[in-house]
């Protein structure tokens, strides 16, 4: 698996699947998602301010200050979710605290093993006040998580 992506309006929300392979297995991966990989993530022309990063258990939450052309908004998120096999483990983070132009939020991160390497798999699940801010927002929603496939190829590299 390369890499893909995948885009569909699932009831009242829009969902982006993106998928990266990377050379580390999926335990390492997972006990290396941590705030510096968070902050490598973070999109160009996007400000970052990283306030609270407990981690990625269920009941951790993260805080952080985004800055998109000079406007300030929150940004938090609860990971509700936690959990992991030999095939691979999840956690999902949801909206508590969300910037205006999005109503809900739910990012599932799956990380799966495959033979010695892994591939992390972005799923999520958003909705804007409107349909139509839906479909607007979505080319720069896939783009911002698509951003991503580099960082993590570089950052889960042996």
């Amino acid at each position: 698996m390369k890499g893909f992506f995948f885009c569909i309006k699932v009831g009242y929300a829009m969902r982006i699947l993106i998928s990266t392979k990377v050379e580390l297995d999926y335990k390492t991966v997972y006990s290396r998602f941590d705030v510096n990989l968070f902050k490598k993530l973070k999109p160009p022309l996007v400000g970052l301010y990283v306030k609270r990063f407990d981690g990625c258990n269920k009941g951790d939450e993260v805080h952080i200050e985004i800055n998109t052309l000079g406007i300030k908004q929150p940004w938090n998120a609860l990971i509700t979710e936690n959990a992991g096999n030999e095939q691979e483990i999840v956690f999902v983070d949801e909206g508590i605290v969300l910037p205006n132009f999005i109503k809900t939020w739910k990012h599932t991160h799956r990380i799966v093993k495959n033979g010695s390497s892994s591939i992390i798999i972005d799923d999520i699940k958003y909705k804007t006040p409107n349909i139509l801010l839906d479909f607007i927002s979505y080319p720069v929603m896939y783009l911002q998580f698509f951003y991503r496939k580099p960082v993590y190829k570089s950052y889960f590299r042996k």
